[in-house]
């Protein structure tokens, strides 16, 4: 399971403002340095400390729990390690070696067989998608595995639409190998690279919405003026149940359990300008709101659902601080827990397993960058990383 799926639009806010003030305070102390000193200030803070790459982030853990991925310097640039979970950091293993772009993003297949991530040649942004197995045993003469390049086109970007839950070994990706404009949509089986073409793309889909059991259910797309239309996907073509204007968001999150209805964010209307969680059924375009900031003051942050239950566990917003509004009971409870044993830190929880026992999580404060730690939901015996 992963937690929390807030939106970027805040970290940006905050980015700016604090490259802003770094930047302000660079002049002033530098313009004045003998002052500066007289007064006693202390010494200008190192650039790289703000936006210098952090010796190790991006950690997931398997699906069975077994082993911990991350992203360390190897050479030099950012790839992906993997170590056993019992071990330290210094046992871990390198199981990509690119020395000329960084890894940008990674994930856990469902079976945990693999380790599947993106690269593009010299920034070029034409993303592939290659498969690893951390259990293989590097070639003579290489410090890795062998990756195998799963959608292996030149000029061509691939986007990985869906994971299914039910076909572990099958990624769905959107490939431009047809038209450089749009994605047609494959069916791509990890273990062989094998790719089967689910639709062809002539209708300017910009997104694909599968349901849980791994069906092709609906898609997006935006018009020439800038609307979003929201499709139901039929057996021969697309019917428009949905639309918000260029002004307005709106767009599926995840199918309800049920199978019927979808977790849908939208602040189309006049009654707010502020996105909120609603379950939309795509048949008959009904439309039953779940939550609203209780506070009224800013959008739909993220949602989590349980990947055993597929309840909607907490819907979080981005204020001052991270507002998380529990709808599961026992995750409340587990969280509290943490808050005790973590005093005055904001914790941020990641990757679990498969079943939901063990999670990765963070915990940080305004004053110091935080540790990683691992946490048994059954035992709740909280280890640092």
């Amino acid at each position: 399971m992963k937690f929390l799926n807030a939106s970027p639009k805040p970290v940006r806010k905050s980015l700016c403002a604090l490259s802003s003030i770094a930047f302000a305070g660079l002049l002033l102390v530098t313009s004045r340095p003998t002052q500066a000193q007289q007064n006693g200030l202390p010494p200008i803070i190192d650039r790289e400390l703000f936006f210098g790459d952090p010796e190790i982030s991006g950690g997931q853990i398997s699906p069975d729990g077994k082993f911990i991925a991350f992203i360390k310097p190897f050479k030099g640039t950012r790839n992906v390690w993997v170590k056993r979970t019992e071990e330290s950091f210094d046992k871990a293993k390198p199981i990509t070696a690119d020395t000329t772009r960084p890894i940008p993003a990674y994930f856990w297949s469902r079976d945990g067989k693999y380790i599947l991530f993106v690269q593009d040649k010299a920034g070029d942004e034409n993303y592939l998608v290659y498969a690893v197995n951390p259990a293989d045993a590097p070639p003579n003469g290489q410090d890795v595995p062998a990756a195998r390049n799963l959608t292996d086109l030149k000029g061509v970007r691939a986007e990985i639409v869906d994971v299914p839950r039910n076909e572990p070994d099958m990624l769905y990706v959107a490939l431009n190998d047809r038209d450089k404009a749009w994605h047609d949509l494959y069916k791509v089986k990890i273990s062989s690279g094998e790719r089967t073409l689910i639709r062809q793309n002539t209708d300017r889909i910009t997104g694909w919405v599968f349901d849980l059991k791994g069906q092709l259910r609906m898609a997006t797309r935006v018009t020439d003026n800038g609307d979003t239309e929201v499709l139901r996907v039929d057996d021969k073509g697309f019917t428009k149940v949905y639309s918000c204007n260029v002004f307005e968001a709106c767009g599926p999150i995840r199918f309800h359990k049920d199978g019927q209805r979808v977790y849908f964010e939208t602040n189309k209307g006049s009654g707010t300008d502020l996105t909120q969680l609603e379950l939309f059924n795509p048949t008959n375009g009904k439309e039953e709101l779940v939550e609203s900031d209780p506070l009224k003051r800013v959008d739909l942050g993220g949602t989590s659902f349980s990947e055993l239950s597929d309840e909607l566990i907490a819907t979080t917003y981005e204020d001052e601080r991270t507002r998380i509004y529990w709808k599961d009971k026992a995750f409340e409870a587990d969280y509290k827990l943490l808050q005790k044993q973590l005093p005055g830190k904001e914790i941020t929880l990641g990757s679990s397993t498969k079943d939901e026992r063990l999670w990765l999580l963070a915990a940080h404060s305004d004053t110091e960058p935080g540790e990683r730690y691992l946490f048994d939901r059954q035992t709740k015996k909280l280890t640092l990383q």
